[in-house]
């Protein structure tokens, strides 16, 4: 399984930002889609995911309020929408898939596929 992210760069405080996490030849909407993030000298955290059964979104209180998540089954495509963002959301961020719940993806339990992650700076 191969995950893929696009959409990050370079965006000043207060803009925003889409990515996407696509997967060819995986059915995304067998499984579980988080996304997480990790800045250099900090502990990974997953800040939103999307279920795959009634597809309810999860997010971190971090970014509750500033991103949406939300699937494309035809496209076989998760998105991450980043509104608002603020130099502490600089990262680099990765999509994940797994079975696990969305509830233990972000208390930190680690999902199986990853992608190689897209670089988001946020400049103030």
């Amino acid at each position: 399984v191969q995950l893929v992210e696009s959409g990050g760069g370079l965006v000043q405080a207060g803009g925003s930002l889409r990515l996407s996490c696509a997967a060819p030849g995986f059915t995304f909407e067998n499984y579980n889609i988080g996304w997480f993030r990790q800045a250099p000298g900090k502990e990974r955290e997953g800040v939103s995911c999307i279920s795959s059964s009634e597809r309810s979104t999860y997010y971190a209180d971090s970014v509750k309020g500033r991103f949406t998540i939300s699937s494309d089954n035809a496209k076989n495509t998760v998105y991450l929408q980043m509104n608002s963002l603020k130099p502490e959301d600089t990262a680099v961020y990765y999509c994940a898939a797994d079975y696990l719940p969305c509830g233990a993806f972000l208390r930190g339990w680690e999902y199986d596929y990853w992608g190689q992650g897209t670089q988001v700076t946020v400049s103030s």
